[in-house]
């Protein structure tokens, strides 16, 4: 199973432009009723005995148009993540040797267009990994997270430890 997460532009039956969401129905707001806003893009993928990392590869190279500035791919086999990030494209930052050594069956893929503060660092490169007692996480996001020490107690209070 594949997901990535976009917002089609095109036309309606009456030749205006509009978005359409991932199901084919027009919409140009938000849950929220906010406008649509173009950030990053995200690929997440669960696919035990496949090519998880260049599938990713391929996703992220569909969803270049939401970010530039740069690409990362986190890979799990459930005992480990790898994470290969750097600034640039997809097709800059990833190539064949870094794709071979990213084996696992769940990946999450991100491209950054920044909306605030650290733009061009590497750092603000995602995918992020962390840990949390003995769980390794790695986390890409589209927007900012404000309550990321509220989330880490959330997920404490669920018993990841």
């Amino acid at each position: 199973m594949a997901l990535a997460f976009d917002t089609l532009k095109g036309f309606d039956a009456n030749g205006d432009k509009t978005n359409f969401d991932a199901s084919g129905d027009k919409t140009n707001f938000d849950a929220n009723g906010d406008k649509i806003k173009e950030e990053c893009g995200v690929f997440g993928i669960y696919a035990p005995g496949e090519d998880t990392a260049r599938l990713t590869y391929f996703g992220l190279h569909a969803l270049q148009h939401r970010g530039q500035e740069s690409a990362g791919i986190a890979v799990g086999d459930g005992n480990s993540v790898l994470v290969y990030k750097d600034k640039g494209l997809v097709t800059q930052v990833f190539s064949e040797s870094s794709l071979a050594t990213l084996e696992g069956q769940v990946a999450i893929g991100h491209v950054r267009y920044s909306t605030s503060g650290g733009s061009g660092s590497w750092e603000s490169a995602q995918p992020h990994l962390s840990t949390i007692g003995e769980s390794i996480i790695a986390l890409a996001h589209n927007g900012n997270l404000v309550n990321s020490k509220a989330l880490r107690g959330k997920l404490l209070d669920l018993g990841v430890s």
